[in-house]
C-alpha cells in the first residue's frame, strides 16, 4: 500500500472514482421534517447540515454518534456533541438542535434517533440523512430498512474526489474506508442490517482491484 498522502494514485484513481460515484445516491436535497447528521470523523457531516439548515430544508436537526477508536482523539467528548457545537458556533440556533450521544454504528444512528425523536414527540414523515459523502448508500439502505415508512434522501458536503481526499489529508484512509463500505452493502444485506443494493459488474471489479491492492484494514 502507498505511503500516506493527500493525493490519489493515478494508478488508482479510475477505481476510486468508481466506488466514490457508486456510494452517492445523487439525490436532489428537499425539504424534510428533520435533518439526522450521522456521527464519524468527518466534520463535513456538520457543515453539510449547517447549509442544508441554513437553506430552509428542515426546521430541526439531530446529531447522532458516541465515538469510535477512529474518532476518540478527534472528538473526545463525543462525535454529536463536536457537531452540536460547531454548529452552534455557526449559528444554528441550540433549540434546533438535539443530541443523540450513545450510537456506535449506523444501524444505532437511525434506532436510537428514532428513539429520541419519540420520546419528545416529534412526528417524522421524511428526513435528510447527513453522512460522509461515501456512506451514503450503506446509511440509506440501512435506514430503508429500520426505518421504513419515512422518506429519505442522503447528502453529503458537496466536494469532488480530490477536495474531499486533501481534506482528508490521507487518500490511504479514504481508499480503505471506500473498500469497506462497499463490502458492507452486500455483508449487511446478508445479515438482514439493510436492504440490498444493486452493484454493477464495474463497482465489484473495481472493488477486487482495491483489495488486491491491500487496502483491506476496513474488511469485515
Amino acid at each position: 500500500m502507498p505511503a500516506r498522502t493527500a493525493t490519489l494514485p493515478d494508478s488508482l484513481r479510475a477505481d476510486v472514482e468508481t466506488l466514490w460515484d457508486y456510494h452517492d445516491m445523487h439525490h436532489e436535497p428537499r425539504p424534510a421534517d428533520v435533518g439526522i447528521g450521522l456521527g464519524s470523523h468527518d466534520l463535513g457531516v456538520a457543515s453539510c447540515a449547517i447549509e442544508l439548515f441554513g437553506n430552509g430544508f428542515f426546521p430541526l436537526v439531530v446529531f447522532t454518534g458516541a465515538n469510535a477508536p477512529t474518532t476518540v482523539d478527534r472528538f473526545p467528548r463525543g462525535e454529536a456533541v463536536h457537531y452540536r457545537e460547531h454548529a452552534i458556533e455557526a449559528g444554528v440556533p441550540p433549540e434546533a438542535i438535539l443530541v443523540e450521544p450513545h450510537a456506535r454504528n449506523t444501524g444505532e444512528n437511525i434506532t436510537f434517533t428514532r428513539q429520541v425523536l419519540a420520546e419528545r414527540g416529534i412526528e417524522v414523515g421524511s428526513i435528510v440523512l447527513i453522512s460522509r459523502p461515501y456512506q451514503q448508500r450503506r446509511a440509506y439502505a440501512t435506514c430503508r430498512k429500520l426505518w421504513p415508512e419515512v422518506t429519505v434522501t442522503c447528502a453529503s458536503l458537496a466536494l469532488p474526489l480530490d477536495e474531499y481526499v486533501a481534506a482528508i489529508g490521507d487518500a490511504d484512509r479514504v481508499i480503505t474506508m471506500l473498500v469497506g463500505d462497499t463490502q458492507r452493502i452486500d455483508v449487511y444485506a446478508r445479515k438482514g442490517f439493510a436492504i440490498p443494493q444493486e452493484m454493477p459488474d464495474r463497482v465489484r471489479e473495481a472493488y477486487d482491484r482495491l483489495v488486491s491492492a491491500g487496502y483491506t484494514a476496513r474488511l469485515i
